[in-house]
């Protein structure tokens, strides 16, 4: 008798994507890693380049203290351990815009290594809950930035800016720990904020200050990684999730069509929302890694009592100092927010997000008794949202902390109605000098509180609407309130209406 095998029942388990990143951030610094050259954005080609990166012969490297310093704290920040001994080495590779034909970097032994970044996604049906997940950092390295090459179609040749050359960079390895562009996306925010609270890095990514390299692959769940590609140089977070995800998309309808994966280099093209492909990397290159012979073993010291008899301490990097000088960090900041002031966890994320926002918020709470629940509205609906309209920063707003903080204590105390109060900050927008009380005074918008004034005014509006009046719901009572409201200009005390229209309905 022939048993026929029952088929298996269990379905194929999904393809799911594995991201990992390298994040080059540009070093917060006056002058570049290795020479006296000043850093600045957006300067005349050429026209801040020593001798040392334009690579003259005879020129040597001098290392930038402020540098080893930023990298130090960058990594203090995501929990690495600092290397007490790291070294330099050439990599080698040819391009125009590299003079010297290698690049100083840090291959074999970095600054920073094994460290793990911390961020949050909001989920939940109302993407109001915080959920937090880690990526391991695997080291920071200090390297050099290359210069820029400007290709001129037109004529058919390409120009080299050196201005870039040998700018001071932090690369940043993370492990493959993600599955898609939303938490790389979130991953690369939070050690945005990191950096920038650091003052690391600027972290502008639309001047090139931090620049994303997304490496991607597909594979089931339990099964070897597949084939990776990389994104290179993404330089917008919200284009950074549109690349990975669509990357991961393309991988899966190429396997499942019964293709290949090819292990290559894509760039992103933002109109189409596509990768595109620049080069294969079947081809292993070889960059001939070197010790760098112009620079020694950089040593960095635990504290003061572990340097040397005869150093001078202001001339070495001390690593106990820089961590007492770590700031508060953005996760640190947005828990405390919601556990002093109670506040939703995703106004937290709001505050910490715009630069100098939980600083007004806290300094309008010092300067009025309104509760913090209440102040976030405002703080995040019609400040941020005038700020955003008009592409402005927390620190151009023509209203400051004190002026609102006066503006909510007049709504507080029952002075003006909430929709008197939005109508006064329009005022004060367009006009920084006034006060809110000078406003109100002028334009007469103070609450209307005669007894007799709003007996007339509701006798009137009962008056007009005798049919829906005999009805006697609670819908209508809230029309009528709204007439009332309509005839004052929204000042009359809304308490003081309602009873009022209550004892003349009943």
């Amino acid at each position: 008798m022939i048993v026929k095998k029952k088929k298996s029942s269990v379905a194929p388990q999904q393809l799911v994507g594995v991201v990992g990143l390298e994040i080059h951030a540009q070093i917060n610094s006056s002058t570049k890693l290795f020479s006296g050259a000043p850093v600045r954005f957006s300067a005349p080609p050429n026209s801040l380049v020593s001798f040392f990166d334009a690579s003259l012969p005879g020129t040597l490297p001098v290392l930038n203290k402020r540098c080893v310093e930023a990298a130090v704290m960058t990594g203090l920040a995501l929990n690495c351990a600092v290397n007490r001994k790291s070294l330099f080495d050439r990599k080698h590779y040819f391009y125009a815009d590299l003079p010297a034909g290698y690049q100083i970097t840090q291959q074999r032994l970095p600054i920073a290594v094994d460290g793990v970044l911390t961020y949050s996604l909001l989920g939940g049906k109302k993407r109001n809950q915080v959920m937090r997940q880690n990526v391991t950092i695997k080291q920071i390295q200090l390297e050099q930035d290359s210069g820029k090459s400007l290709h001129d179609d037109v004529r058919s040749q390409t120009l080299i800016d050196l201005n870039r050359a040998g700018v001071g960079l932090m690369e940043l390895v993370m492990e493959p720990d993600m599955s898609c562009g939303e938490e790389a996306a979130a991953a690369v925010r939070e050690l945005q904020l990191i950096l920038q609270a650091l003052g690391t890095c600027q972290g502008n990514m639309s001047e090139g200050q931090l620049r994303v390299d997304a490496n991607v692959s597909v594979h089931r769940p339990g099964e070897p990684l597949g084939v990776r590609t990389e994104v290179k140089n993404i330089n917008s977070i919200r284009y950074l999730a549109r690349a990975i995800d669509y990357e991961i998309q393309r991988q899966i309808d190429v396997l499942q069509r019964g293709g290949t994966v090819q292990n290559e280099t894509r760039a992103y093209d933002s109109k189409s929302g596509e990768t595109l492909p620049m080069r294969d990397k079947e081809g292993l290159q070889d960059y001939r890694f070197m010790p760098e012979p112009n620079l020694p073993p950089l040593i960095l010291y635990e504290d003061d009592a572990s340097l040397p008899t005869g150093i001078d301490a202001c001339q070495v990097v001390v690593v106990q100092k820089i961590k007492e000088g770590l700031p508060e960090l953005p996760s640190v900041k947005r828990d405390r927010l919601v556990q002093t002031y109670g506040i939703l966890p995703e106004h937290s994320f709001t505050l910490v997000n715009e630069d100098g926002l939980v600083d007004y918020f806290e300094a309008v709470l010092k300067a009025t008794k309104k509760e913090p629940r209440k102040v976030i509205g405002w703080v995040t609906n019609e400040l941020l949202g005038h700020l955003k309209q008009q592409d402005m920063s927390v620190c151009q707003s023509p209203i400051s902390p004190s002026a609102l903080a006066e503006l909510l204590e007049l709504q507080e105390t029952g002075h003006i109605s909430s929709s008197v109060a939005k109508q006064v900050f329009q005022e004060m927008w367009r006009s920084p000098g006034k006060t809110a009380l000078q406003i109100t005074q002028e334009q007469d918008l103070g609450l209307v509180s005669d007894t007799a004034q709003l007996h007339i005014i509701c006798q009137k509006v009962v008056d007009s609407h005798p049919d829906e009046v005999r009805a006697h719901n609670v819908a209508f009572l809230n029309k009528l309130m709204g007439l009332v409201q309509k005839e004052t200009k929204g000042r009359a005390d809304p308490v003081l209406v309602r009873a009022i229209l209550q004892k003349k309905t009943s």
